[in-house]
């Protein structure tokens, strides 16, 4: 099969000839219909991400058709399949809590095993993949994987964003985007915050209420338009600047929501820590969704509360990718990049 392979950190990986994976017992193969193409991606692309090393096939945003099942499977041949980027155990005490987005014990297709930014991907742990509701194409539903859903449970399972309360997003990109989609969808008002004035104009199109160019004053020019400060902030980038600027714009009681991952040479930051306490700030992390939250988001989408197709600007091919995670180095157009044709 054909697959993207990064051999050495930051050069274009190499689109070649590999095995086709074998199937898990307890999950399946899925040729892939669709994958994004997401920072995350980028981060292990750079050498940031300490799970990735060079000969990973990455691509954790996919969607795609059973084309084999292991004898201890859930789904079936034939079975269209949207799945998240954690796979996890089912059996711990965090997953049997329903809280399987921190199992201890997790399997990353694309991160520390083989993604999707191939022709085919192996699928353990099927009990964590959904099934594709009619009416929804595998590009969106490829998108859902990490973006969206990381943003679904930032809001709903973290943060607890309710109607009327105003929401601070720093960072238009993927998954800045889909929070402020979501946001507006759960009868929030929503601010978002860029470098990039075509982004802010992108989403001030959608129907966000609010956009500020980021710059030394994000802060205080948040709290005017919020009249007092925003009762919930998205960090979407993982970045000191814009970590200090989520915090500084919440009025009393606000709730951070770190979504950017601070990795590498981000690791690690100073936070100031008297703006958390004199404002009795709530900071919440989080990372993906559990699985069984799945339904409540889909429903939101097919039921037509939500529309995610802004979300996508570009069909690309395999051989696109490299050029797609590059452009990660700056500021990016609106909108993301999602791989439809494997054939080049």
């Amino acid at each position: 099969m054909r697959a993207a392979v990064l051999h050495t950190y930051r050069e274009p990986l190499t689109v070649e000839d590999v095995p086709e994976p074998d199937c898990p017992s307890d999950g399946v193969v899925l040729r892939v219909a669709a994958c994004g193409i997401c920072r995350s991606d980028w981060h292990g692309w750079t050498g940031e991400n300490p799970r990735v090393k060079p000969g990973q096939i990455g691509g954790h945003e996919y969607c795609g058709e059973v084309v084999e099942a292991g004898p201890d499977a859930q789904f079936a041949k034939g079975d269209v399949l949207v799945a998240p980027f954690i796979l996890a155990c089912g059996t711990c005490a965090a997953c049997r809590s329903g809280h399987q987005n921190t199992c201890p014990d997790q399997r990353l297709p694309g991160f520390s095993e083989p993604g999707a930014f191939a022709e085919y991907v192996a699928v353990p742990r099927d009990h964590n993949l959904a099934r594709l509701p009619d009416g929804l194409s595998p590009t969106i539903a490829a998108s859902l994987g990490c973006r969206v859903t990381t943003s679904w449970h930032a809001l709903t399972g973290r943060a607890a964003l309710r109607a009327g309360e105003w929401l601070a997003v720093h960072g238009t990109g993927g998954v800045g985007l889909s929070a402020a989609l979501l946001g507006r969808a759960l009868g929030a008002h929503v601010v978002v915050v860029d470098v990039v004035q075509e982004k802010l104009d992108h989403a001030l199109s959608l129907g966000v209420d609010a956009a500020v160019m980021a710059g030394p004053d994000t802060a205080a020019e948040i709290r005017e338009i919020t009249d007092g400060g925003a009762h919930v902030s998205v960090e979407a980038l993982g970045i000191p600047v814009t970590v200090e600027a989520s915090l500084r714009c919440l009025r009393p009681l606000g709730r951070h929501v770190q979504v950017g991952m601070p990795v590498g040479r981000h690791a690690r930051m100073e936070v100031d820590m008297n703006v958390v306490y004199a404002g009795n700030l709530a900071l919440y992390g989080t990372r993906g969704m559990p699985s069984w939250r799945y339904p409540s988001l889909l429903g939101l989408i097919t039921r037509g509360v939500v529309d995610m197709s802004p979300l996508i600007a570009r069909e690309v091919a395999l051989s696109d990718v490299s050029g797609e995670l590059a452009a990660f180095d700056g500021p990016t157009p609106p909108g993301v990049a999602v791989i439809t044709d494997f054939s080049r």
